[in-house]
C-alpha cells in the first residue's frame, strides 16, 4: 500500500512525521478502510484499544404466555370511578395503581361498604428496590406529608368502608422508618370510626423492635407482612436489606408487643420455588406465631422485572389452600388472583375480627 507523500518528509534517510502521530494513523486507517478494510475496524481503533466486537446473535428468551385463569377484565364501574377520583382530591396513594394489582377493578368497583382500596402511605417512592416490584425507586424520596393521616382518615370515612388496608413504601431514609406516621394514621381512623378494622401491611423496619410495637399497638387490627418467597430465593427476589429470617422476626415482634393482633403474610408463586420449600416456610411462620397466610401468583410488571418461572394452575392453588388450613393458619387465601390484601380476605377477617369485638365487650361488661 503506498503511503501518502503528505504525510512524511525524508530527512537522512528517515522518515519524519509531519503531524502528530494519532493523525497520522488515523489518516492510514482512513486509506486502509476504503481500500483493504471496508468491513473491519481501523488501524486507529487497534491503537487506542477499542475495537468493537461484533455481537453475537442471541436467541430471545420468550416470556411465558399468560393462561386463561390469570386474566383480568377492564376495570370499570361508578364506584371505581369514584374511589380514583377521591383518592386523586386528596394526592393520596394506593398500592392498588403503584403496584398494577390485577385485582383494582374488582376491589374498587365493589358495592358500597365492600369496595376496598390498599392506601400506600409515605408517597409513591420506595428506598428499596425488590426485583418483582413496580413500585418507583428512590434513594432520597420527597419528605411526608403531614396531612396524609388526616386526609386518609377522612377519604376512608367518606367512603363508608368497614373494612381498610393500610400499607406503604420502604422509609429507610428516616430514622423511625415511618413508624409514627404509620400509627398516627391508624389513629386518626380510629378517632373517626371505632368500629372500623385496620389492616396494616407494613416494612420491615428493619428489625426495630420499638418501631413495629409502635405500629402493632396504634389501635390496628391486623398486623400484616409479607414474607414474599421462600428462604433460598429471597435474595434474588427481595432488595438485599430485607432478610427471610428479619421479616419471620417482625411478625413475631407484632405479636409480642400485642398477644391479641392477628398476623398475617402473603406469599408470590411462581418464582422457581420447590414444594419442599413452602412447607418449610409454613412452619416456620406457623412457628412464628402467624394467623393467616395467602398465596398468590407472580406477575411480571414490566420485562425489567423478574421473570415468571411457571404460571402455576388454580389446581395446585387449591392444594396449597389445603395445606395452610392442615398447618393450622386461622386462614388461608390460595389463588391465581389472590394478594396479599385481596378482598375475599378481608371479608373472612372480618367475621373473625367482628366475632373477637364482641367477646371483648362482653368481658368488660362482666
Amino acid at each position: 500500500m503506498a503511503v501518502p507523500s503528505s504525510l512524511v518528509i525524508a530527512r537522512r534517510g528517515a522518515l519524519q512525521l509531519t503531524a502528530p502521530l494519532t493523525t497520522c494513523y488515523r489518516q492510514l486507517s482512513d486509506v486502509a478502510s476504503r481500500t483493504e478494510l471496508p468491513e473491519g475496524p481501523g488501524f486507529a481503533e487497534f491503537v487506542s484499544g477499542s475495537v468493537p466486537i461484533p455481537a453475537k446473535k442471541l436467541k430471545k428468551k420468550k416470556r411465558l404466555r399468560l393462561p386463561d385463569w390469570a386474566k383480568t377484565s377492564v376495570p370499570k364501574g361508578k364506584n371505581f370511578s369514584t374511589i380514583k377520583n377521591n383518592l386523586r382530591e386528596l394526592k393520596l396513594n394506593t398500592v392498588c395503581e403503584e403496584a398494577r394489582c390485577p385485582n383494582i377493578g374488582e376491589c374498587w368497583g365493589g358495592k358500597e361498604g365492600t369496595a376496598t382500596a390498599t392506601i400506600m402511605l409515605m408517597g409513591s417512592e420506595c428506598t428499596r428496590a425488590c426485583r418483582f416490584c413496580s413500585v418507583k425507586t428512590s434513594n432520597r424520596p420527597a419528605p411526608l406529608d403531614p396531612e396524609e393521616p388526616v386526609n386518609t382518615a377522612e377519604a376512608i370515612a367518606a367512603w363508608g368502608l368497614d373494612y381498610v388496608v393500610l400499607t406503604s413504601v420502604d422509609r429507610d431514609d428516616l430514622e423511625d422508618a415511618g413508624s409514627a406516621h404509620f400509627a398516627s394514621t391508624v389513629m386518626e381512623l380510629k378517632k373517626r370510626n371505632p368500629k372500623i378494622l385496620v389492616e396494616c401491611l407494613t416494612p420491615d423496619f428493619n428489625g426495630n423492635y420499638e418501631q413495629v410495637a409502635h405500629v402493632a399497638r396504634s389501635g390496628l387490627d391486623v398486623f400484616a407482612h409479607n414474607m414474599e418467597t421462600v428462604e433460598r430465593l429471597t435474595p434474588n427476589v427481595r432488595d438485599r436489606r430485607a432478610f427471610y429470617r428479619q421479616s419471620l422476626r417482625v411478625l413475631e415482634m407484632a405479636k409480642e408487643a400485642q398477644p391479641d393482633v392477628i398476623t398475617k403474610t402473603s406469599l408470590m408463586l411462581g418464582l422457581g420455588e420447590q414444594d419442599a420449600e413452602l412447607e418449610q416456610t409454613m412452619r416456620d411462620l406457623r412457628n412464628s406465631g402467624v394467623d393467616c397466610i395467602t398465596f398468590g401468583q407472580y406477575m411480571q410488571p414490566t420485562k425489567r422485572h423478574l421473570k415468571v418461572f411457571e404460571y402455576v394452575t388454580p389446581e395446585r392453588f387449591e392444594h396449597w389452600k389445603q395445606q395452610g388450613d392442615a398447618h393450622g393458619f386461622l386462614y388461608t387465601a390460595s389463588g391465581p388472583l389472590v394478594r396479599s390484601s385481596y378482598k375475599a380476605g378481608e371479608f373472612f377477617l372480618t367475621n373473625i375480627l367482628n366475632k373477637r369485638q364482641a367477646e371483648r365487650a362482653q368481658q368488660t361488661a362482666s
